[in-house]
């Protein structure tokens, strides 16, 4: 699963983590949005699915409140490991630049289907109901409508 990562990164020159080796904290899964200033500022959005993090850039900062969608494009899935990664990437490699963790908890999976992912997030920044819907924008399906049910 997470052959698309290791295939993308040289472990000799990023501090990013390879896979294997996590121990869980928690027994709920996790979740991540790490800033990341790279080539465009954005933040990855990183869900604890099927024993990997399946993740999301988001060109804009995650909504806080309900009423505001942001676009998020399915990246390759990340080692459990990089919950917890902060870093400078280096210039040559996959993703260069400064990678911060903006917010971080825990969440319950809501309802998972091929076009629809509802989670309800318990972080420092994000709380409460959230959506992923699949849509037409983005090249191979990989375009998501992300944002917050209203209360």
């Amino acid at each position: 699963m997470l052959e698309e990562y290791e295939k993308k990164r040289d472990f000799a020159k990023t501090s990013e983590p390879p896979a294997g080796g996590s121990i869980k904290n928690s027994d709920k899964p996790v979740f991540v949005v790490q800033r990341h200033d790279a080539s465009h500022l954005h933040y990855d959005f990183r869900l604890e699915i099927d024993g990997v993090l399946k993740s999301w850039a988001v060109p804009k900062q995650p909504p806080k409140k309900a009423g505001i969608k942001r676009l998020a494009i399915q990246t390759e899935d990340h080692p459990l490991e990089y919950a917890d990664f902060e870093g400078e990437i280096p210039e040559g490699e996959y993703g260069a630049g400064k990678v911060e963790i903006w917010d971080k908890g825990t969440f319950e999976l809501r309802k998972r289907e091929e076009k629809e992912i509802v989670v309800t997030l318990e972080g420092g920044e994000l709380k409460g109901d959230y959506v992923l819907i699949r849509t037409k924008y983005g090249t191979e399906g990989k375009g998501w409508l992300f944002f917050k049910k209203a209360d």
